[in-house]
């Protein structure tokens, strides 16, 4: 790629939207999906389709109820390991202000949702993101989930594998594919390209990350390994490695292969145990590997064989972004110590937000979403900006946006733009960078405001100085199922109900040492159990503890270990675990973002459904 002229136009007021955004042809096989969803519809309102029936056939197709009821719904929009063109960014953005809310949320898995939107009115929904090249094929339901990858890939210049159209290739394979449509349970797939896992491959049920291997005539191959049977939820299981290596021909007949097996084998009667991590529980890792091995063995004969390289690899190549300059190469990963320091607010967003050291000399910078979310008005700009830059855009599995392949002397205007649209604070994954589940907002299972405490926390860390914190990842889920991924952080927080005096009250489990990174998965630990409305404190003491107490470039996790492990570490929060009575401060008995005393009302989850 050849560094092109600084080429960014000021931004544009933005405007309430009218008609919908200008489209262009739909591509059959959406086109075939949109006119199948009003036909299923059409004959459940004539009652020729039970609520069971019409409900999985929705979720397979990304309509998700809400814990309102009624015929409220999200809809889950599938993002391709989170990449996103402009178009695709401004119909989202006229969809929230026209059926939702205002605006969406990324997810942890590169998804974008959005909410209340009313049954009768999916159908136009569909068909405008259909304009776009846009589909909720198999958001949800007993599917293959959105296939997610690095949000670098491409542009990092630690990758070994440029896995971008890899992912898009595995997509492409599985999304519509009958062996993917009524499995056991959802099933996840993951790229990183390189042992940093910014993919966050080893808690899926198969992960993948790309390596390389010295043979023996001294030249070097470039493949993958493959990890299998990850997961989170209740019971947390790290993936495990299938083999050493897997050849790039082998790739997409080895995941088919996984697929296969866990179709097969998967435990059809008990939903709460038919993920891949339960087969390996039940059958034993090594029986799970031979079966896989084999499927792939003979998986030549069969139609849906998808061996060697697919043609997106083929046309667009997987070569990796190279290094320019060692010495000028961005650390990233998760625990990477970052100093933002001081300076003017660009300086220290340019020392923090930009992503350095791709061999043509072009960068990534970071535009952060607060908890996730957009507004219609920052996807437009988004888009704009995206257009003047003739940049490629990824979400993050942290819910923020990477803008890749800018030119440095761009970066000034780009800061202006992100700020005027408040996505250009410093640190964007980073200590103030909270990450939380939509929480009891909108999920039947949460049982907490989870967002509410998002903000409390980042309130916090910014009133006490902290939350410039480099090295620093804290996430946030409604209840003990990890959709904001807490296992996977340095702090951790799922929501659980407390009974103090005689009342309900909101409470979390605050777990302590997450890490992924390096081909390894730890899981938080357990530290102790909080009122929701401590959780800020407690979180403020942990990371003022660790800033004071860590040798130089020592990990979180590294730190803890030291300082005895998360127990040790919740010695100091005891005095925190205390709900004071009713009438002393009524607060404690109040959820984040409520008004009137907590209650927990969960309802069915369409999750297992």
């Amino acid at each position: 790629m050849t560094l092109l002229e600084p080429r960014i136009a000021p931004l544009a007021t933005p405007t309430t939207p009218g008609p919908p955004p200008a489209s262009g042809p739909i591509d059959p096989e959406i086109r075939a999906d949109v006119d199948k969803y009003r036909q299923q519809y059409a004959r459940f309102l004539a009652s020729e389709l039970s609520d069971e029936v019409f409900r999985v056939y929705r979720l397979t197709n990304g309509i998700y109820g809400q814990r309102q009821g009624g015929t409220n719904q999200m809809v889950r929009v599938k993002v391709p390991y989170g990449s996103i063109r402009p178009d695709q960014l401004e119909m989202i953005g006229w969809l929230v202000d026209t059926y939702s809310r205002g605006w969406g949320h990324i997810t942890t898995r590169q998804n974008i949702q959005f909410h209340f939107v009313q049954l009768d009115q999916i159908p136009s929904v569909l068909e405008h993101l259909a304009a776009v090249g846009l589909t909720t094929r198999e958001a949800c339901g007993d599917t293959v989930r959105n296939v997610q990858g690095c949000h670098l890939a491409g542009a990092c210049p630690h990758e070994e594998v440029d896995i971008t159209p890899w992912a898009e290739a595995t997509y492409r394979h599985f999304v519509r594919n009958p062996i993917s449509q009524r499995l056991p349970r959802k099933f996840k797939i993951n790229f990183s390209g390189c042992e940093t896992d910014c993919g966050q491959a080893m808690f899926n049920d198969v992960g993948v990350i790309g390596v390389v291997r010295h043979t023996d005539d001294g030249t070097v191959e470039r493949g993958f390994r493959v990890f299998i049977a990850g997961g989170l939820g209740t019971t947390p299981h790290p993936a495990l490695a299938l083999e050493d290596f897997t050849p790039r021909e082998e790739l997409l007949p080895t995941i088919e292969a996984c697929l296969r097996v866990f179709d097969q084998a998967g435990n059809r009667d008990n939903k709460l145990r038919a993920r891949m991590k339960w087969l390996v529980d039940t059958l034993g890792f090594e029986e799970v590997q031979r079966r896989v091995l084999t499927q792939r063995k003979f998986l030549v004969a069969s139609t849906s064989w998808p061996g060697g390289n697919p043609a997106e690899v083929q046309i667009d190549g997987d070569d990796p972004a190279g290094v320019r300059d060692p010495a000028a190469v961005t650390a990233i990963g998760h625990g990477t110590p970052v100093s933002i320091g001081t300076g003017t607010a660009y300086e220290r967003w340019e020392r923090v937000n930009v992503v350095r050291g791709v061999r043509d000399g072009t960068v990534s910078v970071y535009g952060q979403a607060h908890l996730g979310d957009i507004t219609g008005d920052q996807f437009r700009a988004l888009a704009a900006l995206q257009r003047d830059l003739d940049a490629d855009v990824r979400l993050t599995n942290r819910q923020n946006v990477v803008f890749r392949g800018l030119h440095p002397d761009d970066l000034p205007a780009v800061y202006d733009r992100l700020d005027a649209i408040g996505m250009a604070r410093p640190g964007a994954e980073l200590a103030r960078d909270v990450v939380a589940c939509p929480g009891s907002d909108t999920c039947n299972l949460a049982v907490t405001q989870s967002r509410g405490l998002g903000d409390a926390i980042g309130e916090r860390l910014e009133d006490e100085g902290l939350a410039d914190v480099g090295g620093i990842r804290i996430n946030i889920s409604g209840c003990p199922n990890s959709c904001g991924q807490h296992h996977a952080s340095d702090i951790g927080f799922f929501g659980a109900e407390r009974r103090a005096h005689g009342r309900s009250a909101p409470g979390y489990q605050m777990l302590l040492g997450g890490y992924i990174g390096q081909e390894q998965m730890h899981f938080g630990d357990k530290a102790l159990r909080l009122p929701a409305r401590n959780a800020p404190e407690a979180t403020a003491r942990v990371i003022r503890r660790f800033i004071e107490e860590r040798r130089a470039s020592e990990g979180f996790r590294d730190w803890m270990e030291r300082a005895g492990g998360a127990r040790a570490v919740a010695e100091g929060l005891k005095d925190l675990d205390e709900f004071p009575a009713f009438e002393a401060d009524p607060s404690f008995y109040v959820d984040f973002d409520e008004t009137g005393p907590y209650t927990v009302s969960t309802g069915a989850s369409e999750c297992a459904t």
